[in-house]
């Protein structure tokens, strides 16, 4: 390995550490309370050090964001491995999009705000631009498995690929949203409702609505 090549596995080895650091005082703390100190303390380095690899906090923030979606990103691909059908590509990327919501419950904060706050994605962090192309990656899954099922006839023609990526990612966030909010909508306690059973309910109802018929 030549030197050139060393240097920069030592700078992704320190740019990850620093991550790492900044993933346990944000999730614990939240954005607003975590300061550029304690990650420095939690990642041993100087706070200088901290601030050759990062601008400042809200990049750091970007980029534990783009570790969150590439996640997501690969279990919506090992979830639809399997499956030919266009159509039933989209109810297992549904679910793996709450499964994500659930074991990686952190990184799903951490998108929600950032998706509460989409003009911090157009500032000059060089995060924020990494966001902005993992997301498009993730708009450009969902549309390309949406034209699969029009293109074997199991979705309707009909609906333009990327407008109703988009429609899906917005309801399914909505439901899973409801969930979160189970203190304050607690249908399982007045209703006798299951939340699991509800959201699993809102993507059946989903996928019969771009279904061809």
């Amino acid at each position: 390995m030549g030197i050139a090549e060393r240097k920069e596995r030592e700078k992704e080895q320190k740019q990850n550490a620093i991550i790492d650091a900044a993933e346990k005082v944000i999730f614990s703390k939240g954005l607003e309370a975590a300061t550029m100190d304690e990650i420095a303390e939690i990642a041993e380095f100087s706070k200088g050090t901290i601030y050759l690899y990062f601008k400042n906090k809200e990049d750091l923030y970007f980029a534990i964001h783009s570790r969150g979606i590439q996640i997501l990103h690969q279990m919506f691909e090992q979830a639809i491995e399997n499956i030919e059908k266009g159509i039933d590509q989209v109810l297992a990327v549904g679910r793996a999009y709450y499964e994500f919501s659930k074991v990686h419950s952190d990184y799903y904060k951490a998108m929600v705000y950032y998706d509460c706050h989409p003009g911090k994605a157009d500032s000059d962090l060089p995060f924020a631009e990494n966001c902005n192309m993992e997301g498009e990656k993730v708009l450009k899954f969902l549309a390309m498995m949406i034209q699969k099922g029009i293109e074997d006839k199991t979705i309707r023609p009909d609906l333009d690929p990327v407008k109703t990526g988009i429609i899906l990612w917005g309801q399914s966030m909505g439901m899973i949203q409801l969930q979160a909010m189970g203190d304050h909508h607690d249908f399982s306690e007045h209703l006798g409702i299951d939340y699991e059973e509800l959201i699993y309910k809102s993507f059946e109802l989903m996928v019969e609505s771009v279904k061809n018929k």
